[in-house]
């Protein structure tokens, strides 16, 4: 059986997609583990100093006049 370059190009298009499902699987498996790490983090800093996640990263003004705006503490809201 002789191998006709149609099946050696759906060998290496298979080879080459079942490499990348392995690669994405993987990172997807890091990003995964680096995004509850930092909930985790972003918790226990808001647990010692008292700033919610959003003062953290610096939405804390946004927060707080969306807060205002809902309970009409501001006479116009956007």
């Amino acid at each position: 059986m002789t191998n006709s370059p149609a099946n050696e190009k759906w060998y290496w298009d298979r080879a080459t997609q079942q490499i990348h499902m392995e690669q994405l699987k993987r990172v997807e498996l890091f990003n995964g583990r680096a995004a509850m790490l930092g909930i985790v983090i972003g918790i226990l800093t808001e647990a010692l100093t008292g700033a919610g996640i959003a003062h953290q990263i610096g939405l804390g003004p946004l927060v707080d006049g969306y807060a205002a705006c809902r309970t009409q503490f501001l006479p116009f809201c956007f």
